[in-house]
């Protein structure tokens, strides 16, 4: 098929590579031409705008950073002459998706809500989570291209927003894992505990998640902080989550206090690394390091 594809930072140019591998002829444009080049090599054809691949593509992904940006974006794509088909894969709440779909149905375009997970290593793998949320007609069309990119696809349901929800709910919970995990294992390592054993022992047992399980052996046992995404981008989804909440009159006791933990970390300089850094705050406070002992990591 002929694919445009917008955006492409660690995320995008991820699943960009999966659906160029599957036979894609893909459109391309992201600010960055350096990101642009690698795709180019190997056959994409470059475009100087978002409104330039909606010109030549039927089906458009965008993958982009944040909700003002996909809304501006959308009103490029708007403008375009080919597109038919809109394809939101980023992760901006239901409120900025909404506008994004007004603005693309003005001129005629389906949109579909599709949100993903499992970071860049993930999509490099074929192994991301993919959230779709359209109408079953648009469904159609787009879960067979979802299915090329990752392992799992959900169907969520007919409306645009209810995948970004989705979206939402996880990664509230995996922000208050990371936050819960961190600041426990802190604890347990100024009382003098090892913490390979620690990690051993909570990933056989009622503490394990996916921060003990994934995060906290590859990337802050290691030292190595490299998990993918920044913490600027985990606080995003965060607050993004909260005001879902709030415009429903949910409560949200446990994850405003994780949200507070969250932008303190961004406060201290930590939110253009790796979001695995969280835990410094932590370690800074008690004074211990949560390392691995063994020889050679």
């Amino acid at each position: 098929m002929e694919l445009g594809f917008l955006g492409l930072g660690q995320m995008g140019s991820a699943i960009a590579e999966r659906l160029q591998a599957a036979g894609h002829a893909l459109h391309v444009h992201d600010p960055n031409a350096g990101a642009m080049a690698a795709f180019l090599s190997r056959g994409a054809t470059g475009h100087a705008s978002a409104t330039a691949v909606a010109n030549a593509a039927p089906l458009v992904f965008a993958c982009l950073p944040n909700g003002p940006t996909s809304e501006a974006v959308a009103r490029q794509v708007a403008a375009g002459s080919a597109v038919k088909l809109y394809v939101e894969m980023s992760t901006i709440g239901s409120a900025a998706l909404e506008q994004v779909r007004l603005t693309v149905a003005a001129s005629g375009i389906a949109l579909a809500d599709c949100p993903i997970s499992g970071g860049p290593t993930g999509a490099r793998a074929g192994t991301l989570t993919m959230l779709c949320a359209a109408p079953p007609e648009v469904r159609a069309q787009v879960v067979p291209l979802l299915r090329q990119v990752g392992r799992t696809v959900f169907e969520l349901g007919d409306q645009p927003g209810q995948a970004q929800l989705m979206k939402l709910v996880n990664n509230l919970i995996n922000a208050a894992n990371m936050a819960t995990a961190f600041e426990a294992l802190v604890l347990g390592a100024k009382g003098g505990l090892d913490p390979d054993q620690m990690v051993a022992m909570l990933n056989v047992s009622t503490g394990q998640n996916s921060a003990t399980l994934t995060k906290v052996p590859n990337s802050v046992l290691t030292g190595r902080f490299n998990h993918g995404a920044s913490l600027t981008t985990m606080l995003k989804d965060v607050e993004l989550g909260l005001a879902e909440a709030e415009a429903r009159a949910v409560p949200m006791w446990v994850h405003r206090q994780v949200g507070t933990l969250w932008r303190l970390g961004e406060q201290q300089g930590l939110g253009s690394q790796d979001f695995t850094n969280l835990i410094k705050v932590m370690e800074g406070w008690a004074g211990v390091e949560v390392r691995s002992r063994k020889p050679g990591v």
